[in-house]
This record gives C-alpha cells, sequence and structure tokens, in this order.
C-alpha cells in the first residue's frame, strides 16, 4: 500500500451517487480506490446509490443513509469517502447521522497533493487551493480540531490554518494568489527565453505513465511510482530526437476527471510548459478499462486551461500489460492516429520519435527572405528564431534562405522584407 508516512492506518467506507451523467463505465468506485489507497486509507466497504438528483440534505437518500450508517458501525470504519463533491451542509448533516467523519473527493485529492507537494511552488498552489476549499467549511474544520487527531484530510496547511479566523484566512489566500502570479510571471520568462529549442510537454491522466517515459527517452531519472500523482511539478529533460536533434521533454501534473477547478487555477504556473510546448504527446494508460473516459477527461482538462487546440499526439502507453491483444486493435480502430507504446519496455518508442519528428516538421516553413544587406534587426531575428542555412549577397540585398516555425511569419512579413515560400521540411540534425 502507497500509504502517507504521517498518516496512520485508517478505514474507511467508500460511497458513490451515480446517475446516468457520471460518465464512467466499468467498477464505479474503482478510481476511488485508487486515491484511497495513495492516501493511507484502508478500504473496509463499498456503497453506491443511483440517483438522477442528489438529495439537498445528505446527497444519499434517507434509506441509503441508514444503510450507511449501519456499515460504517458494523466494520467499524474511521472515515466516509465520497466520490462526490459535497457541500458543508451535506458533510455536516452526514457526520451526524453516521457518526463518522466524512470527506469528499475534493478533499481527499487535496490531502494527497499536500502529502506529494516537494517544491516551493506546488506547496504555494496546494496551499491556496486548500484555503480555498476551506474557507466555506471552517466551522466544521473547527469541529474536527476539538477531536484533533491525524488522518486522511488533516494534512497541508492543517492544524495551524485552521485555527485562525475567517479574516486571516483570506489575507492568507491574497498573499498566496499575488505570490503565484509572481511564479507565473517568472516561468513564463523562463519557458519563453527557451525559444532556440522545440519544446515537447507529456499531458495526461493520472498514473498513466508519463514520468517512466520521459525516463526512458531521456536517460532521466525522475521518481515514478505506481500511484496517483506521484509527479505534481514540472520537470523537463533533453531528449536527442532522432532525425531531427534536442528537443525539451517536460513532464507534468497528472490530470484526472472532476479535477476541483480551483486547484487546476493554483497550479496554473506548473502548467505553463504546456501552454506554451510546440507539441503535445497526450500519454493515456491504453491498459486501464478507463481509458477512453479518461483520455475525455484529459482532454476536458486541457479545454479548461484554454491548450485543448494545440497540435497533439495521443500515445497509448502500457500496451505491454494488455493481456489481449484485441483491445489494442479496438483502441487503435478508435483512435486512427495514436501511438501504442511500452514506456517500461521500449516497444513502439522508435514509431514514437519518427511520428514526433513528422509533427515537429510541420510546424517549419522553408523560406527565401530577400530584404536590405543592412536590415540588421531582421538578420538578427531571423538568426534567433530559426535555423539560417544560406545567405547570397546582391549589391545591398540579401536572400536567406532559412527554416522557421509557422508562428513567426507574421513577424517577417511585417518587416521590409519579400518572403517566398520553398517545400516545407525539418530542420537538420545539427540544430
Amino acid at each position: 500500500m502507497n500509504r502517507a508516512d504521517d498518516v496512520p492506518s485508517e478505514s474507511a467506507v467508500l460511497v458513490a451517487v451515480l446517475s446516468n451523467r457520471s460518465g464512467f463505465n466499468g467498477h464505479p468506485l474503482e478510481e476511488l480506490e485508487g486515491l484511497a489507497e495513495t492516501v493511507g486509507v484502508e478500504v473496509v466497504a463499498e456503497l453506491t446509490q443511483w440517483r438522477q438528483t442528489p438529495d439537498a440534505a445528505t446527497y444519499l437518500g434517507r434509506g441509503k443513509v441508514e444503510e450507511l450508517t449501519s456499515l460504517a458501525a458494523m466494520r467499524n470504519a474511521d472515515v466516509i469517502l465520497f466520490d462526490n463533491d459535497l457541500t458543508p451542509a451535506q458533510m455536516r448533516n452526514l457526520e451526524k447521522a453516521t457518526g463518522v467523519r466524512v470527506l469528499d473527493r475534493t478533499e481527499v485529492i487535496l490531502d494527497i497533493f499536500a502529502s506529494r507537494a516537494q517544491t516551493h511552488e506546488a506547496r504555494l498552489a496546494v496551499e491556496l487551493a486548500q484555503l480555498e476549499y476551506a474557507m466555506p467549511r471552517l466551522k466544521r474544520m473547527w469541529t474536527h480540531l476539538s477531536r484533533l487527531k491525524k488522518g486522511a484530510g488533516l494534512r497541508g496547511p492543517g492544524e495551524k490554518q485552521l485555527e485562525v479566523d475567517r479574516r486571516l484566512v483570506e489575507r492568507r489566500i491574497s498573499e498566496l494568489r499575488s505570490e503565484l502570479a509572481r511564479v507565473h510571471r517568472r516561468r513564463e520568462r523562463e519557458v519563453a527565453a527557451r525559444h532556440d529549442r522545440m519544446n515537447v510537454s507529456l499531458v495526461g491522466y493520472t498514473n498513466a505513465g508519463k514520468s517512466t517515459l520521459l525516463n526512458r527517452l531521456t536517460g532521466a531519472d525522475v521518481f515514478t511510482q505506481d500511484a496517483l500523482f506521484a509527479t505534481l511539478d514540472t520537470r523537463t529533460r533533453r531528449w536527442q530526437l532522432p532525425g531531427w536533434g534536442p528537443v525539451l521533454l517536460s513532464d507534468t501534473v497528472g490530470f484526472i476527471r472532476n479535477l476541483p477547478h480551483h486547484l487546476i487555477a493554483s497550479f496554473k504556473a506548473t502548467l505553463e510548459e504546456a501552454r506554451q510546448a510546440d507539441l503535445l504527446l497526450h500519454v493515456a494508460d491504453g491498459s486501464s478499462h478507463s481509458v477512453v473516459e479518461q483520455i475525455a477527461a484529459a482532454y476536458a482538462v486541457l479545454e479548461e486551461i484554454g491548450i485543448r487546440q494545440k497540435d497533439t499526439l495521443l500515445v497509448l502507453n502500457k500496451i505491454d500489460r494488455l493481456e489481449d491483444r484485441g483491445r489494442l486493435i479496438s483502441l487503435t480502430n478508435r483512435f486512427p492516429n495514436a501511438v501504442p507504446i511500452s514506456a517500461r519496455s521500449g516497444e513502439g518508442l522508435p514509431q514514437l520519435a519518427a511520428v514526433v519528428s513528422d509533427a515537429l516538421s510541420r510546424t517549419f516553413l522553408d523560406l527565401d527572405v530577400e530584404t536590405a544587406a543592412g536590415n540588421g534587426r531582421l538578420l538578427a531575428y531571423l538568426s534567433a528564431h530559426g535555423e539560417v542555412l544560406s545567405k547570397e549577397y546582391h549589391d545591398d540585398r540579401v536572400v536567406v534562405h532559412c527554416r522557421m516555425p509557422r508562428g513567426h511569419l507574421g513577424r517577417i512579413q511585417r518587416e521590409d522584407a519579400v518572403v517566398r515560400r520553398r517545400e516545407e521540411h525539418a530542420p537538420s540534425n545539427t540544430r
């Protein structure tokens, strides 16, 4: 069990209220089981209810609340984990009815993030997200403090932050937002300064194998673990892409369905690498029975952070775990442009490198740029942002043969220059 070091063993009843809009097939509590294991909780019982409209007071219906109360008492559960987001009132009513501490899906995810945050930036983001979640729940959390004990949902800012009043919490939230805004501006400058290298970013559902793929492609030694949210901080490494040259490959925090909105906002700076990348590799766990839904959930998060339209390649990872290769055929029929690989065994990685090279090549234009020989500003711009292949001088004019990213064409055309396109090619291996 992947148990957080500072959390004693607790037992939990898992609960989910399902509707036709729930969206995930297969075992409805499989993902919550993974979250519970990651947070260090032993699952002793599960309860589900199909209900199109949640009960306003307790989310579950009255009969199911009674069933949950009996189940929690019989299994001597320490905590009840809901796979839904509850209002503060619903939490209070459920705790009063069952006599057991209740956590919702967001609180469990925040607790995992609190235990996994390593860098200053990640800790700031987690603290902000926790405090924004805590604001409407301070009264309930004060009740938790009166019978204080360590456990899931009680980490991060924890006791210190929950002892302060609402005014001080609001002030701290304002301070964190300002600090993260400064971090975001600095990260934007850092990423933008890498214009001399193409940037490829790994995105996708949590535990899809992004960090393992980063290690395999770059020879890095980034921490990996078969657990949800093993990576919270962006890591960037140099990838010697065959047939292309060196590119920068970045790993990012994993996504999950119904990822809390304020958590996405808090990690805006961390996701800056993906926002400014030339290409996204959307890594999905091809061995998961919920892979189709996980792909859709990841795309929903990309839409929310404003980078859904970026050039993206779908990578179906962990195909070495598929006992029935018919499932892989079914997936590739559904996603014909996807690249099946195994980051662990290396299967499919040469094909992935070739597809990435082709995709990056599509972002370049092969140009002849004619301008005045004394136009130093434009000549410097071409050298800084593209690959200058040759120069031909004719009296006071110069024709520069270069390969440029497509996004820079508008700037060149605004200069005092004549631009002619050649056939498009990939940059040479010397880049």
